[in-house]
Formats: structure tokens, sequence, C-alpha cells
């Protein structure tokens, strides 16, 4: 076992489920097709990183999808807001035994190996690092202990989310650092030209 886990959260994609905000413009098969792909270039981008890794599922866990077993753990999203389900999995992840634990999203093409790697090493000095979203939000949050504080008096999926949690390691007297901010996809107008094959081949 690692010293350190990455949280991947994930929605089971299912037709007129994923990216509902996507798919009000471009349609829920695109929409779908668009979350597949991000699913994909997450799985490409975390499959070789020297941590343990865990893929907590919305609605069921899915023994037979891209993520591999072997390589891949996997759990399920407790009830409740996005606060309580990120609160809970840290804990357990802190509780099995882990000293430094980053959770993403699957919503961030531009996100890299390079810099999840970064996340990691800076959590070897720091008790905390973000990475923030354009839409202010964060695609990124990683702590070396455990403080449920941080997951507290938040307005999910509000442009306030990671400006507030970045007030809360002040006021915590947490030390943090704060990576380059990315792009999450949500509308259509954040989808680069990685989607046009998408946009353009499914009618």
């Amino acid at each position: 076992m690692s010293k350190e886990l990455l949280i991947i959260f994930v929605k089971n994609p299912k037709l007129g489920k994923a990216k509902t905000r996507l798919a009000a413009t471009v349609g829920k098969e695109k929409a779908l097709a668009i979350y597949e792909l991000l699913l994909e270039k997450t799985k490409q981008e975390t499959i070789n990183l020297d941590v343990d890794r865990i893929v907590y599922y919305s609605d069921f866990i899915d023994e037979s999808d891209l993520w591999q077993n072997n390589l891949f753990y996997k759990g399920l999203q407790i009830e409740g807001n996005l606060g309580e389900k990120i609160s809970a999995v840290f804990q357990q992840a802190f509780t099995d035994g882990y000293e430094r634990v980053c959770i993403i999203g699957s919503d961030c093409y531009d996100l890299t190996q390079d810099q999840l790697r970064s996340a990691f090493q800076e959590l070897q000095n720091n008790q905390a690092v973000l990475g923030p979203a354009e839409d202010g939000g964060y695609y990124l949050l990683g702590i070396s202990e455990m403080n449920s504080l941080l997951f507290e008096n938040k307005n999910w999926s509000t442009e306030t989310v990671g400006s507030d949690t970045i007030e809360d390691f002040k006021s915590l007297g947490m030390t943090y650092q704060i990576l380059p901010t990315l792009n999450d996809i949500d509308t259509e107008s954040d989808l680069g030209p990685w989607a046009n094959h998408i946009l353009t081949s499914i009618t």
C-alpha cells in the first residue's frame, strides 16, 4: 500500500444524466460521448501515477468498465451534498492509513499526469494543495491531515467554493500551495478542439 491516494469522483455515464448543462445545447448523445471522452482522458492521466487510486461512483460500482479492477480500487459515494460526499471519502482514506490524499473529478480535460504528481509533491511540505477551476470551484484538492471544516458551510457548485476553501486554509492556519487554474467542462463554451470530432460526427 502506498502512503498516497488519489480519489476520483465520477458519475455513471448514462444518457440524459451526463453533463446536463452541456446537453442543453449540444444534445444528450453528444454530451454523453463527451463525458465518456473525459472519463477516458482522466484514466489515461491517472493510470501511471505511482500512488494508489480509487474511483468513487455516483450511482453504482461498475466492475466491468474502463477503470480496470487490478489498477483502480472502487467505491460508492454516500448520499448527501458534495461536501458530505468529499468529507466522507477523505475521512475513510486517512482512517485507512494514507498520509497524502488528493481528490479530482472527471471534468477537467486539461489536467495532466505531471500536474497530479506536482500536487502530491506539494503535500510533502504543505498541509493542503488546491487546483482552482476557472468557474471559481476547484478541480483538485489535496490534504495531508483530515479537517472536516474544509467541507462545511460551502455553496457547492458555485463560483465561491475555491476562494472559500482558501480562506479556510488561512483561518485554520494550514500551509498550502495553489496549482495553475484550469477549465472544468460544464457548458458548450468550455469545450476545446478535442471535442470537435464528437460535435461533428454525432447527429
